[in-house]
Formats: structure tokens, sequence, C-alpha cells
């Protein structure tokens, strides 16, 4: 596996849904002195219900993120890739099963009070069309995140499993948010 280091300066960390983006983003962000930008908050407005901003203001809020010389940027939005894998000075892929992202999912928005890549002043609650979304949709996208990682030629990690999430936080020496238990599934 390749040392943190060797990923650069500019990292995008893609990925299913619910699959530890934004934590591993943080983790990064703290461990490597880099700003965190989560692709999430950044599309959607602040105090709402998971609102969507307009196409062009969220583009505008991308390309003002990744013009920035020190970042770690989680999310996927995959319109937006040539322009942020162009930036990028390494690529990270989590892969982890269906299954797996339906549980982070189910017990962050039952069980969590706040949690890292959340919006602000917004609610997390179980929502069918997430449920979907994760069971039905990020399978296929597993496939095309797949495709995309295989074609960059830039440093990269491919992280398949919870296991190989949790062993990559220990290799680097990063740490989740404080009382943020280990993983095990």
């Amino acid at each position: 596996m390749l040392h943190l280091s060797e990923l650069g300066e500019r990292i995008c960390i893609l990925g299913p849904s619910n699959s530890g983006k934004s934590t591993l983003a943080e983790a990064i962000a703290r461990k490597s002195d880099l700003k965190a930008i989560h692709l999430d908050q950044l599309h959607h407005l602040p105090h709402t219900n998971w609102k969507p901003r307009s196409a062009s203001e969220f583009l505008a809020l991308h390309e003002e993120a990744i013009a920035g010389d020190r970042w770690v940027i989680d999310g996927n939005y995959s319109k937006y890739f040539p322009q942020r894998f162009q930036r990028a000075t390494g690529v990270i892929l989590l892969d982890i099963s269906t299954v797996a992202s339906l549980w982070r999912y189910l017990r962050r928005t039952l069980l969590e009070r706040s949690r890292i890549g959340a919006l602000a002043g917004g609610q997390d609650s179980v929502k069918l069309a997430m449920l979907h979304h994760i069971a039905v949709v990020t399978p296929g996208n597993r496939k095309r995140y797949a495709q995309v990682y295989r074609q960059l030629n830039l440093p990269k990690i491919y992280l398949p499993s919870t296991h190989d999430l949790n062993w990559c936080y220990q290799e680097w020496g990063l740490e989740r948010r404080p009382g943020h238990r280990e993983e095990s599934r």
C-alpha cells in the first residue's frame, strides 16, 4: 500500500454512499494539514432537508474548492470527475459492500446525533429514497467508479472492505473523531 504522503496534497476520495468517505477525509485532513471538502455539503443547501442547490451554484462551489492548493475532497458527483482529477494528486476508492453501506446509513441516521460530513442545520432521517439509492443504484455506481479508478494515471489506493479501511487507518496513523468506535463489518 502507498504511504499517505505519496497521494500528494490534493486527494479525491470516491465510493458508494455511506462508505466512510467523509470520516476518512477528515482524518486525512487532520493528519496532513489539508482542507477537508465534503461535496454533499456543497451540493445541498444548508438548513434544509438535503435540498440540492442549482447546478450552476454547485459547479461554482466545486470549481472554487478544487482551485485550492491543499485539499482532500470526498464525494462522487461523477459529472465533475474530469475537473477534479485534473487537479488531483491522488485518489482513494472505497468499495465497501452494499450491506455495509446500508448498515452505516441506518446507524448514522438512527443512532448518531452528529456526524462528519453532515449538512449544517440539516437533519438526518431514514428516507426510502436513500435506502433505494444504496440498495439499487449504488451497485451500478460501484462498477462505474471501479472502471474510472482503473483508468486513472494517479497514485491511488483501493479499499474493498471495511476491514481494509480500518487497516488503512491503522497503517497511516489516522484517528476517527473522538469517541468513534472501530467498525468490524
